[in-house]
């Protein structure tokens, strides 16, 4: 019975729903202050090194069919007014799996003393693979042919921009990472559909955070992100972190109406830094999972002298 349960609510909150189209959305993470190259191209090149990222969360542990998410990013500048990047992901939710994969060009300017501005393009493509036998073989079968649905590994392109103003104290951005929004019919041999089963919609980012000094050794930097996209309710996303000697994060986040979340991060040397941050929902679906975990390493070479002896917070 838990297990039937916790499949309708699978069901119900992803909204997979028979005859009708549902909304894909994209992955979203705890830890998003660090992974922001994968919304918002304007930042590829901002930290001035060569940093790569890997972030794995694991969504709703002990609920067959939950998200887990695989995001991998590097990003550099090139010279001192341009920056790439290159961003992939792998989303796997229930009877879906999405896969991404995104280029990221920025350009700088200064528009004061300490003040940069950038701009960013992204470019990329992804594939959406859904078949509803994958839940007839983990035994959720509904016994509704008419529920079946399969799209085979469809590829759509991809193209957003943003843009990304900086200090060393405060930051904000604003970006879209798909301006194209992509409809895909069910391509079973017995569907007589013909609506779209799954659509992508734009999504809208907006971020803002600020570094206060508390003392020589402790940094504290509340920050915000909110993501806006047709068909789903609003997503605000408000932490607050503290930088501890350089070397120890500590922090919490508050997922509007959806979750409460515990962070810590670990410099372990100059250039590799360990993160881990749980979920707890607190929605009803909270009866019925062990909570959201994500790992995260990140790791940066050609680090500035200026950099080691003050390292940005963002």
């Amino acid at each position: 019975m838990r297990n039937i349960y916790a499949t309708v609510l699978v069901f119900l909150t992803l909204g997979f729903y028979t005859n009708t189209s549902f909304a894909q959305q994209e992955a979203q993470y705890t830890q998003y202050m660090y992974n922001t190259s994968s919304i918002n191209p304007a930042y590829a090149g901002s930290r001035d090194v060569l940093s790569m990222l890997l972030l794995y969360r694991t969504q709703w542990t002990g609920l067959d069919g939950a998200p887990r998410t695989f995001s991998g990013s590097a990003h550099a500048p090139l010279g001192k007014r341009v920056g790439i990047g290159v961003n992939v992901t792998n989303d796997e939710i229930f009877i879906s799996k999405e896969s991404y994969f995104d280029i990221d060009f920025s350009y700088t300017i200064d528009v004061s003393e300490k003040g940069q501005l950038a701009f960013g393009i992204k470019a990329g493509g992804q594939l959406l693979d859904i078949d509803s036998n994958r839940a007839n073989s983990g035994g959720f079968n509904t016994g509704d042919p008419v529920a079946e649905i399969f799209i085979d590994n469809r590829f759509s392109p991809r193209i957003g921009a943003g843009v990304y103003y900086y200090t060393d104290k405060f930051y904000f951005g604003f970006s879209v990472p798909n301006f194209l929004e992509t409809e895909y019919f069910d391509e079973s041999n017995n569907s007589n559909n013909s609506s779209a089963t799954a659509k992508e919609n734009a999504h809208y980012y907006f971020i803002t955070g600020y570094t206060f000094d508390l003392s020589e050794n402790i940094l504290f930097k509340p920050a915000l992100l909110t993501k806006m996209t047709s068909g789903a309710p609003l997503q605000v996303d408000l932490s607050a972190n503290f930088l501890i000697y350089d070397r120890i994060t500590l922090g919490a986040a508050y997922r509007w109406s959806a979750a409460v979340s515990g962070m810590v991060g670990f410099q372990i040397t100059d250039q590799l830094m360990l993160g881990f941050a749980y979920d707890s929902e607190t929605t009803d679906i909270r009866r019925y999972n062990g909570g959201s975990y994500e790992f995260m390493l990140r790791f940066e070479l050609f680090n500035r002298q200026d950099r080691l002896l003050s390292p940005r917070f963002f």
